[in-house]
């Protein structure tokens, strides 16, 4: 490779990164934004339907900004360029390890066992109706293994997982991963709305939202939208489900391997940790840690920093909603057609029917928090 190459290369690198830059800096001004606004509708006492205006937290203004500016960009032609500037999954991972820290291992206990029944309920009935369904309409394998994980675990990460175990093509998953958003979003205001119409208790709403709405950011902000209790048990309840992923992907390695392509080698247990998410376990520790350091008589400096420690998980938050907006894309879903997203929006209320019931029984019932 000659001089000229090289330094062209390093030309091309360096001007990538300046646009990645700008594209973080551009979610970083739309996330102020979004609490600029959370602010000005707070001091309104009554919205439309009834709803206070102190209920639409910033998850809703973080989403919508992040969809009118993705609109915007592509028709200025600068969102491929800044794209790599949007990390959804970096943000939403951060600020589920700092809600850790806001949580005491206390609460993961109590809701621990009901949570572990409720995916273990979920997963499993939802996952299968999906996957008869999916193949009713005469879809894909892969797309069935794809749209069924996203739906039964937990959006757009269960997506990707499933989609590396069974080698599922990219325009699959970036199409799951569209109909995730565009479905997560609207019951991320709408489930806390009926919650409230129900009648439900903050723990009962939260395992709902958490065992209902596809994407972990979108049962934060269901959670955050409908009370402080909610969120905690949303955030456990969908955290617990998580943990499944690593299962569920070798279970579907497992299947693709044997019996669909009938490869005689077999996938090691280590895809398990592979897939893991590691998330998870910052989570616990940042609870462990909490629950050691905060007590009856805590020093100043612990409360401050658990105040400040609340605050940038809102701020991580606040930027992962931004960046799913931003992320959306219409486009994918008009080239892939109708039927999966027949196929999902079906799912998607045989989900919510049953995630209300089995939330009802287990924390309304059976372990009520």
């Amino acid at each position: 490779m000659t001089t000229a190459n090289v330094s062209q290369n390093e030309r091309k690198t360096g001007q990538k990164s300046i646009w990645m830059w700008a594209g973080l800096a551009l979610v970083v001004a739309l996330a102020y934004l979004a609490y600029w606004i959370k602010l000005q509708v707070y001091g309104i006492k009554e919205l439309p339907l009834g709803i206070p205006g102190k209920a639409l937290e910033y998850p809703l203004w973080a989403a919508l900004i992040g969809i009118i500016a993705n609109g915007i960009l592509k028709a200025l032609k600068l969102h491929a360029l800044l794209k790599p500037g949007f990390r959804t999954e970096l943000f939403l991972k951060v600020g589920l390890v700092l809600l850790g820290a806001t949580i005491a291992v206390s609460d993961i206990v109590k809701g621990g066992f009901g949570a572990i029944l409720q995916a273990l309920i979920l997963i499993t009935s939802v996952y299968f109706f999906a996957w008869w369904l999916a193949g009713k309409f005469k879809l894909p394998d892969t797309l069935r293994a794809v749209l069924s994980s996203a739906i039964a675990i937990c959006g757009v990460s269960a997506a990707i997982a499933a989609a590396g175990a069974v080698q599922a093509k990219k325009q699959e998953v970036t199409y799951i991963t569209t109909l995730v958003i565009l479905t997560a979003l609207p019951l991320m205001v709408l489930a806390p709305i009926m919650a409230g119409w129900m009648g439900l208790s903050q723990s009962v709403a939260g395992a709902w939202f958490g065992g209902n709405v596809d994407t972990t950011a979108a049962v934060v902000g269901a959670g955050t939208l409908y009370g402080e209790q909610a969120q905690k048990i949303a955030t456990i309840v969908k955290s617990t489900q998580n943990t499944f992923i690593g299962l569920v992907a070798f279970l579907l390695a497992l299947y693709f391997a044997t019996v669909v392509e009938k490869k005689a080698e077999r996938p090691g247990p280590m895809i398990i940790w592979q897939r893991f998410p590691k998330f998870v376990l910052g989570f616990i520790a940042a609870s462990i840690l909490f629950t050691v350091l905060i007590g009856a008589k805590s020093p100043d400096w612990v409360t401050n920093a658990l105040n400040a420690t609340k605050a940038m998980k809102d701020w991580a938050f606040c930027l992962a909603f931004v960046c799913m907006g931003l992320e959306l894309s219409v486009t994918d879903i008009k080239q892939m057609g109708w039927p999966p997203v027949i196929v999902y929006l079906i799912v998607t209320v045989f989900n919510t029917l049953l995630a209300l019931l089995v939330a009802w029984v287990l924390f309304g019932w059976l372990f009520p928090v």
